[in-house]
């Protein structure tokens, strides 16, 4: 390919103009050109001796105008002023080389019970130390955090009701330090299950990807929500949401404090996850390490070029072509010519 070819190929693709309907106002000067010229009425001084005047020069009185000829080299000044004024209109932007950036490929939703049952505790650290559960969730959820830089994180606290402690991020340092803040009871000492996943479901609605997934960390039934458990799981298939239950804790417990697994592996079921528990530390590491497996990093890529505006280089021609026109007035002034009517 010719190299002056190869040239103008690569303007003509990294060129590209905001506003591009500008051009159809090129032909304005030619349409102004068929116009009949621009006449100006002016005071005049009356003579008492015009009539003789016109005897004396044998010439016949009518109405007249002085125009102005311009030189070719001006006329064609003033036309590249007029295209460099069009293009500045039409705003051209530089296109720079293509960008790719790595996004968050899937909104991850973790809703964590606060409920007063959380507080028993029946988890074990690494170092033997036993702990109450929120302690041991709020520790595997760190490592997922910093384990799954692809995901978006969210943040759903539920007792008496479903409250959003941190909308979807990427920031996950910023994730990590509103999890720290969570306190059991600070939802209210019951469990509305069904809630925190209708919650979910508002929050996914507004968010733009399509992997979504819900984990629902609970050690108790569902006791009183707006929205039963299993129905708020249908809704949330019909969003593509997979949720993922773990139950965590004693599944032995009775009354408010006893793990309803049936309707945990039912919400599962509905939406395409797969129901967990976790009764100690490993069995809740494990579930985690498992869900990478079930539901690998995603990242999707986002090309973009950056634009970089330069209508200020027509402009700049615009004033240099007018310094270059008056100087040419300056230097060769204009002829006149007599028009009469």
């Amino acid at each position: 390919m010719d190299p002056l070819e190869a040239l103008v190929l690569q303007v003509l693709d990294q060129l590209e103009w905001q506003h591009p309907w500008a051009f159809v106002l090129l032909p304005l000067p030619i349409v102004m050109a068929l116009l009949p010229p621009y006449r100006e009425r002016r005071d005049a001084v009356r003579v008492p001796f015009f009539q003789r005047l016109l005897v004396a020069t044998e010439a016949r009185a009518q109405r007249g105008a002085m125009l102005l000829i311009r030189r070719r080299g001006q006329k064609v000044l003033i036309a590249l002023m007029w295209l460099a004024l069009v293009t500045a209109a039409a705003k051209p932007q530089w296109l720079g080389t293509p960008i790719e950036q790595q996004k968050a490929g899937r909104d991850l939703m973790i809703a964590v019970d606060l409920s007063g049952s959380m507080e028993t505790r029946d988890f074990t650290r690494p170092d033997g130390e036993a702990v109450d559960r929120l302690v041991a969730v709020k520790t595997v959820l760190g490592q997922l955090a910093n384990e799954r830089p692809g995901d978006r994180l969210g943040l759903i606290v539920f007792g008496n009701a479903a409250y959003l402690q941190s909308p979807f991020t990427e920031d996950h340092r910023a994730w990590l330090v509103l999890l720290d803040e969570t306190r059991i009871r600070m939802a209210g000492p019951s469990t509305a299950l069904g809630d925190a996943v209708g919650l979910a479901i508002k929050l996914f609605r507004d968010a733009e990807t399509e992997h979504r997934v819900l984990l629902l960390l609970t050690d108790g039934n569902d006791t009183g929500s707006l929205v039963p458990p299993v129905d708020a799981a249908r809704v949330a298939a019909t969003e593509n949401i997979r949720i993922y239950p773990i139950a965590v804790g004693d599944p032995t417990a009775v009354g408010e404090e006893a793990i309803d697994l049936e309707t945990l592996g039912r919400m599962a079921e509905v939406t395409g996850g797969r129901a967990f528990e976790a009764l100690n530390s490993d069995d809740l590491a494990a579930v985690f390490n498992l869900l990478d497996t079930l539901e690998p990093n995603i990242f999707d890529s986002v090309s973009f070029r950056p634009r970089t505006d330069v209508h200020w280089l027509p402009l700049g021609l615009i004033v240099a072509l007018y310094l270059m026109l008056r100087m040419l007035a300056k230097l060769w002034p204009l002829p006149r010519s007599e028009v009469s009517q």
